[in-house]
């Protein structure tokens, strides 16, 4: 128990600590747990296996004690020192008698008392002797003077006790009353009311803001990938454009190239096969009308 005592004081001094969970560290006895713990005011021994209460220290600011499941049979005046309980579980002990329970006597602000699975509660009349015992009991086994179960009111003290609503769920809560509209002119409302409306109003405002700036940003982000899209899109479309005209441009010029290139092959072919003009078929390169009046001079001659 000693160790685990120092383990949950996670570095702190014992009179720092509020609460102290020791359950289920096996020990017979209370060992560790000193008068120095002046501020402590919920301790839970749960499932120890003590077997006495000798050497529990003086705790003038305890309220709730845990001591279930052990095998306590009797020495509850040891807990004298805790002047200020009002909360405690000895369900599952070994209690038998009332006479054990006489001690509890002394303490005037103890409202609630778990006895459940002892053998004391087989006693005839049990709940009856045990609130005359103890006037101030407002609950034993978990139920009233009439068998009523606690109140919503006892369960939230209960809770609080419990430790459920420390300060830092406290500061963890988000109250949202102020942000109830009704319909009373602001001159039927109380003061604190009136004013929180420009809280309330700068509040709106806030969030109206941030989920318009938000919206605008998921617009710009739309708008930019849209933009890198056509972009993308028209580059390639000018770009296939661009390559086929420079095809049709080089199909073009060849083919001119090549009709310009048939067009000079048949001419100079025209001009090889196409007599020269003023020569004849034989080639001598005299011209006919000279050769005819050769001719005729020859003729003329024999005659």
């Amino acid at each position: 128990m000693e160790k685990r005592v120092v383990l949950e004081l996670r570095g702190r001094i014992p009179s720092q600590v509020k609460e102290l969970n020791l359950d289920n560290c096996r020990s017979t006895n209370v060992v560790g747990l000193t008068d120095e713990y002046t501020n402590l005011e919920i301790l839970s021994l749960n499932n120890v296996g003590l077997t006495t209460l000798k050497g529990f220290p003086t705790l003038p600011k305890l309220r709730k004690l845990e001591l279930s499941d052990n095998r306590i049979s009797n020495g509850l005046n040891f807990l004298n020192g805790c002047k200020k309980l009002s909360h405690l579980n000895l369900s599952g002990n070994k209690i038998k008698d009332l006479e054990t329970l006489k001690p509890l006597e002394e303490f005037k602000s103890l409202k609630n008392l778990d006895l459940f699975n002892n053998e004391v509660t087989s006693i005839d009349d049990y709940r009856n002797q045990v609130f005359t015992l103890h006037p101030a009991l407002k609950y034993l086994d978990g139920l009233d003077k009439e068998d009523r179960e606690a109140e919503d009111s006892d369960v939230e003290e209960e809770d609080e006790m419990n430790g459920n609503n420390d300060s830092e769920e406290d500061d963890l809560d988000i109250d949202l009353g102020p942000l109830v509209i009704d319909d009373d002119e602001p001159s039927d409302r109380p003061p604190e009311s009136r004013s929180s409306l420009p809280v309330i109003l700068y509040t709106v405002y806030g969030i109206l803001y941030h989920m318009g700036y938000l919206a605008k940003n998921l617009e710009d982000e739309e708008e930019d990938d849209e933009d890198d899209g056509d972009i993308s899109l028209s580059a390639v479309y000018n770009e296939n454009l661009e390559e086929e005209s420079s095809a049709s441009d080089l199909y073009e010029g060849s083919e001119e190239e090549d009709d310009d290139d048939d067009d000079d092959e048949e001419n100079d072919a025209d001009q090889k096969t196409k007599p020269a003009e003023g020569e004849d078929a034989d080639g001598d390169g005299e011209p006919e009308e000279s050769t005819r009046g050769k001719k005729r001079k020859h003729d003329d001659d024999e005659n």
